[in-house]
């Protein structure tokens, strides 16, 4: 086993994905980088990995975790940040998508949530940390498909906080209240993902004494 904290993110595409996975590096941590497709290769080539998985699935969640521990270690640091935005009325949204909804949004992180602990529970520790939205708290019209999923990863990062805070496991939920920017745009009413990937980092990096669980993050801007 190498020197270097190995972090893994769950979700690792295109704005805050790639953002934390270049943040974690920039600290000399090994990264696995997990996606649905494996995606292309981003900065830090000597100290990223890219892995495919479903995170719906759970054998393939179990065997990516083993990949990461046989080839870069155990985690110290996991984050979740897997979900799918579908806007639509009550009425509209199918039987499908809305448990593809809950699937993708709260299945899955409890899936990642429970090998990340096996395996941080062997190791004497680390961090778990759950991408969470303003649906989190409050469903808004049309948004039934995603603020249910998102609000049951709440209640499961919450009472993974409670059971494993005191086995030395910092579980947060991060509350990302506004719109992330996806390409380049200075603008002060999104949310940069380069900002946020640094309170992800401070996060993983608080003194047992004086943990955060739940953090909620937006623009200067946004009404709350």
């Amino acid at each position: 086993m190498n020197s270097h904290e190995v972090a893994v993110v769950v979700g690792a595409g295109p704005g805050l994905g790639n953002a934390l996975v270049a943040r974690f590096a920039d600290e000399g941590m090994r990264v696995a980088a997990v996606s649905r497709s494996g995606g292309a290769a981003v900065s830090h080539r000597d100290l990223v990995r890219r892995y495919s998985c479903d995170a719906t699935v759970a054998e393939q969640v179990k065997d990516v975790f083993a990949r990461v521990g046989n080839e870069l270690g155990p985690p110290s640091l996991v984050v979740f940040n897997v979900g799918i935005w579908d806007r639509g009325g009550i009425l509209d949204i199918s039987a499908a998508l809305f448990e593809q909804a809950w699937r993708t949004g709260c299945f899955a992180g409890f899936l990642v949530g429970r090998v990340a602990a096996a395996s941080m529970l062997d190791s004497g520790g680390g961090t778990i940390i759950f991408s969470g939205a303003t649906g989190s708290i409050r469903g808004g019209g049309g948004f039934a498909a995603f603020a249910s999923p998102k609000f049951a990863l709440r209640a499961l990062a919450q009472s993974m906080a409670r059971e494993l805070g005191p086995k030395n496991i910092h579980v947060a939920h991060v509350i990302l209240d506004g719109m992330i920017v996806q390409e380049d745009d200075p603008a002060e009413s999104l949310l940069q993902p380069a900002a946020i990937a640094e309170s992800y980092y401070q996060l993983h990096r608080q003194a047992r004494s004086a943990w955060t669980h739940e953090l909620d993050l937006r623009p200067s801007s946004e009404k709350f």
